[in-house]
């Protein structure tokens, strides 16, 4: 081997380790008990890795074996079995519904499948706030959500809902002939050699199935976090399987991400445009679950966004894919925890291949932030109001919020970074002198460096700008008790 292929070699162990670090701190302070990654790049699986365990009552490790739940995942697939047979000629995302089913109140027939895929149709849900399904069978369940009024004129707001996936479950069956979990197996498990994939819940004997955990519960018929981790049963009846239900690995995601790219589940480039197209609002806008993953397509949430867009299924607060297809790159992350969330901490993965989406790096804050934080590196952070007032004033566009300044002090710390986070936090408050919160942010910034007097002096600035800022007084009595 050349020096060069060593070279390269050992680079690539490095980048490989450190992801390894990284994703064990991440499940340490997720309390994550096991997780499973698939990398792909440029049509390759060129990292998979297991770790962590997959049951904790048995003490068993994750292995590349390893059977997770993918929960809402398998909307994913959905949508591309629904790809297929337009491909085929035998549907069309923007027919109506009622072209493929009788059985219809008035006010869906209307509707069309895209809009069903999208979250964006105003159809009441078939399951309550809590998860639970209204009916005890799917008849019960069907003959009850059509009783029930639409939740808002279809296109006016993105709601997540399950109702639409039970539709499109029907239309596969009718238009293919077959059930859809069969015309999934047969055309997509099958077709992208994911031998081990199945559909199921726990109420299934699965070989190899991992643990299912959460720190979830339902107090006051709400979902809240608690300080408990406890086992997670799941309950997916067949005709809820097109909403969730497939369990496998992250190499078989992986496999199945290849044959989706190349040309094996989907023969048109154009039917992954339109997989990947986020629908729009009746106000033009995009709309998804929250400000990352900020749009919904086919079956698909969608990060959209000018730089690094992804296709990014997530799922059960415990697993997510992000397919970055202008980078030629897929990141899958598998978990036992629901509560991991991992498609916070995706991109932060893609930044190992891709240096300028390492948040350490600004990936996701606005130009000027960046602008900022350029020029702020180059004076060691001194001067910051100077700097700040100074691209102000030579840049058109230049715009800085209080929360990003603040975002980027605690980014700061985080990296062990104190003194610069502490220029940063003075630069917001002398920004924002009428904000309390900047105040708050700089004053415990102060009490970390040790710096007793000037915290106590900005703690009392917070609260009297915020009266109701009860942590202020906590740390002021704290603090002159030292």
């Amino acid at each position: 081997m050349s020096l060069t292929g060593v070279t390269a070699n050992a680079q690539n162990q490095q980048q490989t380790d450190s992801i390894d670090l990284f994703l064990k701190d991440k499940m340490e302070k997720l309390h994550i008990p096991g997780l499973q990654l698939a990398i792909v790049q440029n049509g390759k699986i060129i990292k998979q890795q297991s770790y962590g365990l997959a049951n904790i009552e048995n003490n068993a490790k994750v292995s590349d074996q390893s059977m997770f739940a993918i929960n809402s995942c398998t909307k994913a697939f959905v949508g591309v079995a629904v790809l297929q047979l337009q491909e085929e000629g035998k549907l069309n995302v923007n027919d109506p519904i009622s072209k493929y089913l009788d059985d219809l109140p008035m006010a869906w027939k209307g509707l069309t499948i895209k809009q069903l895929f999208s979250n964006i149709s105003g159809l009441p849900n078939v399951i309550d706030a809590t998860e639970n399904f209204l009916g005890d069978t799917e008849e019960t369940t069907w003959e009850k959500v059509k009783t029930l009024p639409m939740e808002f004129n279809t296109g006016d707001r993105f709601r997540y809902n399950q109702t639409g996936y039970v539709i499109i479950g029907r239309i596969i069956n009718k238009v293919s002939g077959m059930h859809f979990t069969t015309f999934i197996e047969e055309r997509q498990f099958k077709a992208a050699g994911m031998k081990q994939t199945r559909f199921g819940d726990s109420n299934d004997v699965i070989a190899n199935a991992a643990g299912t955990y959460t720190n979830q519960a339902v107090v006051g018929g709400k979902w809240v976090t608690t300080k408990n981790i406890q086992n997670n049963f799941f309950k997916f009846p067949e005709y809820f399987r097109t909403c969730a239900g497939i369990v496998t690995t992250s190499g078989e995601i992986a496999q199945w991400i290849i044959a989706l790219q190349n040309g094996t589940l989907l023969k048109q480039k154009s039917s992954l445009d339109v997989l990947w197209q986020p629908a729009i609002l009746n106000n033009g806008r995009i709309k998804g679950f929250n400000k990352l993953v900020n749009g919904y397509a086919t079956g698909w949430p969608i990060v959209a966004r000018a730089e690094h867009p992804a296709a990014a299924p997530i799922g059960g607060m415990r697993s997510a894919f992000f397919v970055y297809p202008k980078d030629d790159l897929s990141i899958v992350v598998l978990t036992n925890f629901q509560g991991a969330n991992p498609e916070f901490f995706i991109d932060e993965i893609a930044g190992f291949y891709i240096p300028e989406m390492k948040e350490s790096n600004g990936f996701g804050w606005s130009p000027s932030l960046r602008k900022l934080r350029k020029e702020l590196m180059k004076q060691d952070y001194n001067n910051a109001l100077q700097i700040a007032e100074n691209l102000k004033k030579n840049t058109s566009d230049f715009a800085l919020n209080e929360n990003e300044i603040n975002d980027y002090g605690y980014k700061l710390l985080g990296e062990g970074k104190q003194s610069e986070a502490l220029k940063i936090f003075k630069l917001n408050v002398d920004l924002y002198a009428k904000s309390g919160n900047a105040y708050d942010s700089y004053a415990e910034t102060l009490a970390g460096s040790g710096n007793k007097k000037e915290a106590i002096k900005n703690y009392k600035r917070a609260f009297e700008l915020n009266p109701k800022n009860t942590n202020a007084l906590e740390q002021i009595k704290k603090l002159e008790s030292l």
